[in-house]
């Protein structure tokens, strides 16, 4: 059995037919072909889903694909535009945040939303932000040098 389902996905307009038990996670990269949201750990704790709807950070993958409805959504793909990087991306590339790469998506979109309320954080804010992404190849430092740059940048743009 499945629903129609109307969303925006960075930007742009989707009508299909979801499976009930979908998950929004399943719909974005099964669906939609967007890669950056992953599948780590189908429970919502390490991070490696995360996606922005409706303004807020949720874990895509413990998401149901109809709660989506009617809403945006806004992953990775979304930030930057060839050619210009958002400066969160900026910052993890020129930091060297990223190591295997795996949680860096659901990273920078942590620290999107934590920068869309506090845009001169300190670290241990940041570290509080991103608490609910894991990554298992850094000892986090330069993903939170990272997030204070793109912070310092973003405030002086």
């Amino acid at each position: 059995m499945t629903q129609p389902l109307e969303l925006k996905v960075n930007g742009r307009e989707y009508r299909l037919e979801v499976g009930l038990t979908d998950s929004l996670l399943q719909v974005l990269r099964d669906r939609l072909g967007l890669m950056s949201p992953k599948s780590g750990c189908n429970t919502g704790d390490c991070g490696a889903c995360t996606v922005i709807l409706g303004g807020r950070l949720v874990k895509s993958c413990v998401t149901h694909a109809l709660i989506a409805q009617g809403q945006e959504v806004l992953t990775v793909e979304g930030l930057g535009r060839p050619g210009r990087l958002h400066p969160l991306q900026k910052a993890f590339a020129e930091h060297n945040a990223a190591q295997c790469g795996f949680c860096t998506p659901g990273m920078i979109l942590a620290a999107k939303a934590l920068l869309d309320q506090n845009q001169n954080p300190s670290p241990e804010e940041v570290r509080e932000g991103l608490s609910g992404n894991l990554c298992r190849c850094t000892g986090y430092a330069k993903i939170v040098e990272a997030v204070l740059a793109a912070a310092e940048e973003m405030r002086q743009s």
